[in-house]
């Protein structure tokens, strides 16, 4: 998995993002802007100066 141009702003280690999931389904996680989303169930998990806020209450539901 490998960082576009909308990503520049938030640096997460690539490693990091390999072994990462989804707390509630732990479906694979993509970096988009400014935030993970889930493949599986869609939550959006934020990143705050480049740490990954991983629980499930601060994660943005899908539409």
């Amino acid at each position: 998995m490998s960082s576009t141009s909308e990503n520049r702003d938030v640096a997460l280690d690539e490693k990091l993002l390999e072994i990462i999931v989804c707390p509630q389904c732990h479906g694979e996680l993509a970096l988009v802007s400014a935030e993970l989303v889930c493949q599986g169930c869609g939550l959006a998990y934020p990143v705050r100066d480049n740490i990954p806020v991983l629980l499930v209450d601060e994660a943005r539901k899908p539409a």
